[in-house]
């Protein structure tokens, strides 16, 4: 049984490898620039964000002028995601594998691992702020305004212009296919949209469909309301009046926005927070740049929205890794391998017990959300 194993498992982790690549839709378009090495469950990396810089004049002088402190910070993206996937194969199956035939459990397996990567990746959506269009209505209905303010809000935020994603839900996408910017070719520029059905790089970014995109639980308190407080630079409460219903709540993850226009600041809850006698403290992820008077206008989208994001690909930092070599024995056969195209380390351990044939694949990964200010929520 060992011989015949042992030569099931390159054909199990080739195909294998082909069902991640078929899945894995946001792990391939987030930076992934910190995963050289081995590591096991636990190791973090360090990604340095640097601190802006101020130009001064430059002035000729007998001593020289006093050097500027840098205060660089960081973000750890710890490797605690550690997933298995574990399923039996009979004898018959066995055969069918070396045969080159992908079991349906193994294919399964494969997949359970990709929407779980997936949906870990969009969970961060809960710690970005900005976001375009309106809550329970799915966007590009006949325009394409929730892109264009998107865009602006990563313009504003000094997003590069490169390396720019959209990940829609399949009613997002199937609106913007009918949109004649997308689907004709005269207006598109090429024949995509009419022979894949796919928008691909259109206005500065590239398109894509994503079945996992998750769909947010929002408070209940808003929609617009107003500031009873000032807000200051790094201040982490806002003070919330005339909430209506005034019971109503404020979920994690749900976005304010304080004020209108190009002031306009944005904010994520922190802290859940249900309003009282129409008046609510809510905790929100510092900002520490803004300010905003007492009476500004706050909106809250409320209700249940599915999150679309627009985002460059340094907003998210992804990282997966070999797992650290284990020593064959008991039974055991263990092999990894990488994917050339997407890079993700996919290991297949299998054990023999008692007539029965365990196979689990497993990946290694962890992730962060690194600019939140690079990222913005489309709702719908």
């Amino acid at each position: 049984m060992s011989n015949t194993l042992t030569y099931v498992i390159p054909q199990l982790l080739a195909q294998g490898l082909m069902a991640l690549r078929e899945e894995a839709i946001t792990a391939r378009l987030v930076n992934r620039a910190y995963e050289p090495l081995a590591g096991q469950k636990g190791s973090s990396i360090d990604v340095p964000i640097p601190s802006a810089i101020t130009a001064r004049a430059v002035t000729a002088a007998v001593t020289m002028p006093a050097n500027v402190d840098s205060s660089p910070t960081r973000v750890v993206i710890t490797l605690d995601q550690w997933w298995e996937a574990p399923f039996q194969m009979s004898d018959k199956d066995l055969l069918e594998a070396a045969g080159g035939i992908m079991p349906m459990q193994a294919s399964e397996a494969i997949k359970a691992l990709a929407n779980k990567m997936d949906a870990y990746l969009l969970g961060f959506y809960l710690k970005v702020p900005n976001y375009s269009g309106v809550a329970g209505t799915t966007p590009f209905v006949s325009t394409v305004a929730e892109y264009t303010d998107a865009r602006l809000r990563l313009n504003k935020t000094l997003a590069p212009m490169t390396d720019r994603r959209v990940l829609l839900n399949p009613e997002a996408e199937a609106n913007a296919l009918k949109l004649a910017l997308f689907s004709q070719a005269d207006q598109r520029g090429d024949q995509g949209g009419v022979i894949n059905g796919q928008i691909g790089r259109k206005l500065g970014a590239d398109w894509f469909m994503n079945q996992n995109i998750p769909v947010h639980a929002g408070g209940s308190a808003g929609g617009t309301t107003t500031l009873s407080a000032t807000m200051t630079v790094g201040q982490a409460i806002l003070s919330i009046g005339a909430c209506t219903p005034t019971d109503g709540t404020f979920a994690v993850g749900d976005t304010l926005k304080v004020g209108t226009g190009s002031t306009a600041v944005y904010f994520t809850v922190k802290t859940a927070a249900t309003a009282t006698a129409s008046v609510a403290a809510v905790t929100v992820d510092v900002n520490a740049v803004s300010t905003a008077s007492a009476g500004a206008a706050i909106e809250h989208p409320k209700g249940s929205q599915a999150i679309n994001l627009m985002f460059h690909r340094d907003a998210f930092a992804f990282a997966t890794r070999p797992l650290e070599s284990s020593s064959q024995g008991l039974g055991n056969i263990i092999s990894s391998a990488i994917d050339p195209v997407t890079g993700l380390t996919l290991r297949l351990e299998v054990s023999r017990q008692y007539k029965q044939t365990t196979f689990s694949y497993d990946i290694l990964a962890g992730a962060q959300l690194i600019r939140p200010e690079l990222a913005c929520r489309i709702l719908g």
